[in-house]
Parts: structure tokens; sequence; C-alpha cells
């Protein structure tokens, strides 16, 4: 698959001139001008990059820029009024909306794709292919920092080998899914391990460690499936008793990746949409994410579900008097 992340620049630039001249000129194109700024979720990113890329191909007067400063970094900008769309791995937290109120920002929130977040290992790891949540807990947790620090900790037959851990930074909202669902409380894990807001960087980390053992968004993996390997996920306190699962398009569309799969969202600010291209833009993705969503490893939502959120977004766009 095509790389669609750049894992050393923290923001891209799309330029309308990229866009190729067969292309141009469609629908909505005739004087459209200006410009969007997106910033938030480094899970969601690739998905946005990937709209702004055929948005532009259209619409080739308008620059769409793209940034990947983490689901909550992202939201301080947002709600600052420095951007005009958030990508979120989550959805916004109440002190997030305390700190848009506090600003007179107001926005629109909707789903546009569907992630199963992935544990991974090292390929040559021929021992940690299953892990249960307790077991994840076990090592995730606060109370383990310092302490539980080896393989054998977890299961006995396991190797007497140090293990190292990666994960995103504590403004990513795939960090505060992660230690919600597996530490039983959000923002709360041990602080010993690899962190970044590039889950580049942690691809490559846990891709150069035997002993690695990290988590970041399943279209990272798919892109790096060559140097990774997935941990199947045990719910045991599943009443169905599914056992150990991989996250695939299909675990996390039938809900038995769970509780490891989620929606992904991006949100708009209300006085952003009354630039032209602004509406244009967040029509068109909706238009567009399902298809692009599967391109770029992610789980596109039902045609029920977009054109729902194409019909929320008309109404909202009717209440802001556009």
């Amino acid at each position: 698959m095509k790389n669609k992340v750049s894992g050393l620049c923290l923001s891209l630039l799309l330029l309308a001139a990229c866009g190729s001249p067969e292309n141009n000129g469609g629908e909505g194109d005739a004087g459209l001008s200006g410009s969007v700024k997106i910033d938030g979720s480094s899970t969601v990113y690739p998905i946005s990059e990937a709209v702004a890329e055929e948005f532009l191909a259209v619409h080739r007067n308008v620059r769409v820029t793209v940034g990947l400063s983490g689901t909550g970094g992202g939201f301080k900008k947002f709600s600052r009024g420095e951007t005009d769309v958030n990508d979120a791995s989550r959805p916004i937290k109440q002190k997030e909306i305390d700190m848009c109120a506090e600003n007179n920002i107001s926005y629109f929130g909707m789903t546009v794709a569907y992630d199963g977040l992935s544990v991974v290992i090292h390929p040559e790891n021929d021992f940690a292919s299953e892990m249960t949540l307790s077991e994840l807990k076990m090592i995730w947790e606060p109370a383990a920092q310092g302490t539980i620090t080896r393989w054998n900790q977890i299961r006995p037959e396991w190797p007497d080998e140090e293990f190292h851990l990666y994960g995103p930074g504590t403004e990513s909202g795939t960090y505060d899914y992660f230690t919600e669902v597996i530490v039983g409380e959000s923002h709360s894990s041990r602080g010993d391990f690899t962190a970044s807001e590039d889950d580049n960087v942690l691809v490559q980390g846990v891709a150069g460690d035997r002993n690695a053992l990290g988590f970041f968004g399943f279209a990272y993996y798919e892109e790096n499936s060559d140097k990774l390997k997935l941990v199947a996920v045990d719910d045991e306190n599943d009443e169905n008793g599914a056992g150990a699962i991989l996250p695939s398009i299909e675990t996390v569309m039938n809900k038995t990746y769970s509780p490891l799969s989620r929606p992904l969202f991006i949100y708009v600010n209300s006085s952003a949409v009354a630039r032209p291209e602004v509406r244009e833009f967040i029509n068109f993705y909706i238009d567009n994410a399902g298809a692009l969503a599967g391109e770029v490893g992610y789980i596109a939502m039902t045609d029920e579900e977009y054109a729902a959120a194409k019909a929320k977004f008309s109404s909202f766009l009717t209440e802001q008097g556009y």
C-alpha cells in the first residue's frame, strides 16, 4: 500500500498546484479559493490527508494543511480558533468543551470511519502472540512502573528478559482510549515507555527491538505488516467467550475485536463554515471518506451512516444560515 503518512514532518502542506490538469475544474471549482487548516490526531491524519489530496485535485485554488499534533494538542489549537478542523481519535472531553466555550468556539462533530487499535510486537517474538486484557493491564497500569519489567512476570513460561514499551504520547486520543479500556482510567499508565505523537516513530521502535511491545492504530500496522507482528487480544470478560481476536476489517466491523475497536471523528469550527471552501471541503470529506478510509487501512462506515452524517451537516449549515 502506498505510504500515506510522513514520518519526518508534523505538518503536511498540500499546495493546489499539485493537482493534475486533467483532474482540475470539477463541480464547485469555479472561483473557489482560500484555505482549510486541519490538525489533531495522528490516527485520523491518513484519512484527512487522503481526502485533502483528492479535494485539491478538483479545487486547485484552495490550500489545505494537515497537521498531526495529537487529539489533545489539536483540540488546544481548535479551542483557540487556530484551526478549522480537528481530527480526533476519541470524542471531545468536557475540559475541551469548556475551553471552546471560553473562547466562543462552537463546532460540529461527526464520525468518519472506524479503527481497531493494534497491539504489536517484533516479528521474531514467538511467545506473546496472544494476550489477555488482564495481562495488558498488568503491564501498563501505573503500579507496574519499575516493578513489572520482564516477560516471565506476565507468564512464567515466557523468557526471563526485559520488555520495552512503545506507545502514543499523552496528548494522543489513542493513548486516552487505550488507557481507558485497558487500565480502567483514561490518561493513566506507567510513565517509563517510549512515547511519540508520531506513530511512525513507534513503528520504527517496535520493528527494531526484539523485546518490544507497543500499540497504535490499525492503519499503521497495515502499512508496516512486513516488520511488525499483531498480538491477538483476549477479552476474558466477554460473555460469548470469543477468545483471542486479531484486529481486521471484519472483526472491527462485527465488533468481535472488543474493546479495542473505536470510531474516528472530525470536529469543524462553526465560524469556519462561513467560508465556502470549508463547507465544500467537509461535504467532499463526507462523500469520499468511505472509499478513502479503506485505502489507508481503516474501516468505512455504512452508506447509511455517511448519508446520515451528510444530512446532519446540512442541517447544521442551515442552522448557521448557509
